[in-house]
């Protein structure tokens, strides 16, 4: 029975996803046991390539694919951030017709065959598996697709992707144009169809019973939607003899998952989000062991040594025997008694400036081995102002991975709490800071999380 592979490319689709929300998705791609998960272009050099590390250190089975740019250093950043994949793949990808050439890289057809070589010859010297991914190929001269795959096999790429774009073709003449386009070649064909008549698993599956070997999906966005592709092969592939890797016993609910994420994704122009619901996967009681809650520490993302540990449960002994321990819970006690260091950056003070007609600013000032140091900056929000404010002082910028916000009294005179959750090198530091101020309690939080990152940083 054939084997088709499925290429996922949820990742590539929505730019809105936190730092977060991307992993668990990788996680839940890696799950359901896609062959390819698929990540976009590197833009971002710090944050982007250690997005790819840090899913690089669970995604074991599917193979990891960075897309690459349309110029040599954009190569160079994919390859760097595979460095710690298990298994890696470059997409290149350029387009085909007369139009996209002209209007994306200012090439006519002779000087695109050349871009193509050396492209590609480029990243397969620096990376073994390379994909060529054709965009808007329904759109291209077929005597030039010709030149092109010829170029391309010959400089090396391992399988190569024939895009719609434009969805111009009904599925069965779609599925005839490309078994006649890759006849002659001898490496893995693939395809991506645009569902903008709605007709790309149409196109898909028929492409599928004349040549092509892998599909390109997507969760959401306008490719080969991956459920109901995964639902076709489990359901016909009988009869034509093909079938999937994917679990298709937990596609219904990790479907759903990672729909849950992308719904709630949040926007894009605010570095923080604020959480005032418990996460119902942690419900710890007095009964439950030391090595349920290290158990439970580490579902929030947490990596601590062993003293910390100990101080956690013990923390948690105190704290559970007056109630549940959920998720909330549990931050709060990570953050207030592990890994206590002392302050390298000290409060002094904080000046926040905030309404409807004028944009968020805040001047913090802090202390650091005796000097004083200021920063100034404008946000989206007071507290993001002023997290930004602290970035400019420290000289650093942190992927904010969560933001909690809870009341610890009540009345007029409530106490707030607040908890912040960054990470550095794939390892997450939290902090935790209180005041009758909420501003003054989130800034004190990301300071704690600071100085515990310096902390580490100096121990080095």
């Amino acid at each position: 029975m054939k084997k088709i592979r499925i290429a996922d490319s949820t990742l590539c689709a929505n730019n809105n996803f936190t730092f977060k929300e991307k992993i668990e998705i990788a996680r839940h791609l890696e799950n359901l046991n896609v062959d390819v998960i698929e990540l976009p272009e590197i833009k971002k050099s710090k944050t982007d390539t250690l997005l790819v590390r840090t899913i690089s250190s669970f995604v074991k089975n599917s193979v990891l694919s960075v897309a690459a740019g349309s110029t040599i250093e954009s190569i160079d950043e994919a390859v760097a951030s595979l460095s710690s994949a298990a298994k890696g793949s470059i997409r290149i990808s350029l387009p085909m017709s007369p139009v996209g050439m002209e209007y994306s890289l200012h090439k006519k057809a002779p000087k695109m065959l050349e871009w193509i070589e050396k492209t590609i010859s480029y990243a397969v010297s620096k990376y073994p598996d390379v994909e060529f991914s054709m965009s808007d190929v329904t759109r291209a001269e077929e005597d030039f697709i010709a030149d092109a795959l010829k170029t391309a096999v010959k400089a090396g790429a391992k399988s190569v992707c024939f895009c719609d774009t434009a969805a111009l073709m009904l599925p069965d003449e779609f599925a005839s144009f490309i078994e006649k386009i890759s006849k002659d070649i001898n490496i893995p064909v693939g395809v991506s169809c645009s569902d903008k008549n709605g007709l790309a698993c149409a196109d898909a599956i028929l492409a599928v019973k004349k040549s092509a070997e892998y599909v390109r999906t997507s969760v959401c966005g306008e490719l080969v939607d991956l459920e109901t592709f995964a639902t076709m092969l489990k359901n016909c592939g009988n009869n034509f003899d093909v079938s999937s890797n994917v679990k298709y016993t937990e596609l219904n609910r990790t479907i759903k998952q990672i729909k849950r994420i992308a719904d709630n994704s949040k926007d894009e122009k605010s570095s923080m989000t604020i959480i005032d619901s418990d996460k119902p996967a942690i419900r710890l009681d007095e009964k439950d062991s030391a090595q349920d809650v290290q158990a439970a520490v580490k579902m929030l993302g947490y990596d601590l040594s062993d003293e910390d540990s100990l101080k956690v449960f013990e923390e948690f002994k105190r704290v559970a025997a007056k109630k549940t321990v959920g998720a909330k819970e549990l931050d709060a006690i990570v953050a207030s008694v592990s890994l206590q260091v002392p302050e390298k950056y000290k409060l002094i003070s904080y000046v926040t400036n905030n309404g409807n007609i004028i944009s968020s600013s805040a001047q913090i000032t802090l202390e650091k081995d005796g000097e004083t140091l200021n920063g100034i900056c404008i946000g989206d929000g007071p507290i993001d102002a002023a997290f930004h404010a602290v970035e400019q002082i420290t000289g650093n910028q942190y992927e904010l991975d969560d933001f909690q916000i809870q009341s610890v009294t009540e009345g007029k005179e409530a106490v707030g709490s607040a908890i912040v959750k960054l990470r550095c090198d794939g390892k997450l530091f939290s902090g935790n800071g209180i005041s009758t101020d909420i501003i003054g309690a989130a800034v004190r939080a990301y300071i704690n999380a600071v100085n515990k990152i310096a902390y580490e940083e100096d121990e080095k």
